[in-house]
This record gives C-alpha cells, sequence and structure tokens, in this order.
C-alpha cells in the first residue's frame, strides 16, 4: 500500500470516529497540516468526505453508497455456512436458517440431521410464521405495525393441538421470544418434533435470519432440546458478528434464567 493511500485511509477512519478538525487530524497522523488538506481535498472531491463553514470534516456520501452496495452484496447463507455445519456436527441435529420478505419465512439453507429421522423441510420451501421457531424469530423482528398488520393478513392453520391458530396468541409469543431472544416450536407444526430458533443481526441491528435446531422427539425430549440454546446462541452470535452487527455491543440473550423458568412451570 502506497503511503498517500494508506494515509487517506487512516483519515476516513478518523474522520468516521469522531476527529473532525485539520489540526487534530494532522496531529494523529503525525504529518503537517498542509499533506493532510491535500489528501482530504482529494477525498471530498470524490465524495469521500465532507466539510462545513467551520472547516469540520465529516463522511462524505459516497462512503455510504460504497456501504449500501456492499450492504447489498452480502449473501447471509454465505457468511453463515460454516457456523451453520459446525453446529449441526456439534449438535447432530437438523439445523434451518431463514429469512424474511414480504410476509413470508423462507429457508435458505439447511444441515441435515445425522439422525435417521430426516424433516420434510428444504431450501426454499416457506416456513408457517405462527408454527415454526424461525417464523416467531421474524415476525419479531418486525415494527410492531408492521407484525400487526401481517399477523392479520396470514392464516394461521392448525398443524398439531400445539398450533397457535388466533392472532391476539401468536402477536403474543412472539412478543414473549424477542424480548427472551429466542423462540420455539413445541411440537406446534409436526406432534414429533421440536425447534429452538434465535435471531441473526445485521449491520443496522435489525433481524437479517433465524436459525433453529429441529429434534425428533424420539431423539431428544423437550427439555433436552431446551438445553441446546447457548451452542444455537453462540453460532447466532459468530454468524452476526460476521456480518457486522452492532447488535451484540447489547447484553447477550440470557438463555439460562427463561428456560429454568419453562422447566419449573412444565
Amino acid at each position: 500500500m502506497s503511503q498517500s493511500t494508506g494515509r487517506a485511509l487512516d483519515l476516513l477512519d478518523l474522520i468516521a470516529h469522531g476527529v473532525v478538525g485539520l489540526d487534530a487530524l494532522a496531529a494523529r497522523l503525525e504529518v503537517h497540516k498542509s499533506t493532510v488538506l491535500r489528501l482530504l481535498q482529494t477525498m471530498e472531491d470524490r465524495g469521500y468526505v465532507t466539510h462545513d463553514s467551520a472547516h469540520r470534516y465529516s463522511v462524505g456520501p459516497a462512503v455510504f453508497a460504497l456501504a449500501g452496495a456492499a450492504l447489498d452484496a452480502v449473501d447471509v447463507r454465505a457468511v453463515a455456512a460454516p457456523a451453520l455445519r459446525e453446529l449441526g456436527a456439534e449438535t447432530g441435529q437438523t439445523i434451518h436458517l431463514a429469512t424474511y420478505r414480504a410476509g413470508v419465512a423462507t429457508y435458505v439453507d439447511k444441515v441435515e440431521s445425522q439422525q435417521p429421522l430426516r424433516m420434510y423441510s428444504h431450501v426454499g420451501l416457506a416456513a408457517p410464521l405462527h408454527a415454526t421457531a424461525v417464523g416467531k424469530v421474524l415476525l419479531g423482528g418486525l415494527d410492531e405495525d408492521e407484525r400487526r398488520r401481517v399477523v392479520s393478513g396470514i392464516e394461521l392453520p392448525r398443524f398439531t393441538d400445539r398450533t397457535i391458530t388466533t392472532p391476539d396468541a401468536l402477536l403474543a409469543e412472539v412478543q414473549r421470544s424477542a424480548e427472551r431472544g429466542w423462540a420455539e416450536d413445541h411440537q406446534e407444526h409436526e406432534t414429533f418434533m421440536n425447534c429452538v430458533g434465535a435471531p441473526v443481526f445485521g449491520p443496522d441491528g435489525r433481524i437479517a435470519a433465524a436459525v433453529s435446531i429441529s429434534v425428533p422427539t424420539v431423539v431428544l425430549p423437550y427439555e433436552g432440546v431446551l438445553g441446546l440454546l447457548p451452542a444455537l446462541h453462540a453460532t447466532t452470535a459468530r454468524v452476526s458478528a460476521a456480518l457486522g452487527s452492532r447488535a451484540l455491543d447489547s447484553p447477550a440473550p440470557d438463555s439460562l434464567a427463561p428456560v429454568s423458568r419453562i422447566l419449573s412451570e412444565g
């Protein structure tokens, strides 16, 4: 890397982190102000920085355009794939990755179980929002008004005796899931399957996808599936970090406390 290129990148980083004055920038780079000004003028000509009447510099529109284009090019499936496969190897269970668009949750990746009993799900299949862990997680990522609009406009077919079939009950469960940081499908879609899901966060702090672990009841009881939550959360945190999420600056969800409460209630 050339010295000028390195200094320009250092300037951009400093400005993005609040060092905005010419004197301060020159001092941080340990170069003369004329050198900094020359670099800033070139960067401003290309839209990477801008300055106000007090000669305070800020990040320019070209940076935001570049960041937006880069984010659009991020393939959540490709980023998540290594972590999903490691989670599948660790647990031996079926792992799903799902995303949401226009009222539909879609499986975009799947790691097959090591068990002989397999789920019928496949990449490209829509996941029922009301009866899957990934569906509830993704609903939880919507703004409240949008969530209510979506829930009021979808059918809620009964798959098992445990399926949620009313909008109010679904909204309450989605809210509960969002608050504790994970959702479940407790034999709600298939009588022989339990599932837990957790969110993957994107660079904007919003939910970008959901990851779930699905386990046949003959392999693990419900309590055993809840015991997989720490591994699930470690995976979603890893994928979120790979996507550049700032949501990780917040405390991680405490999966153990709600699990203990659920088990004691049961």
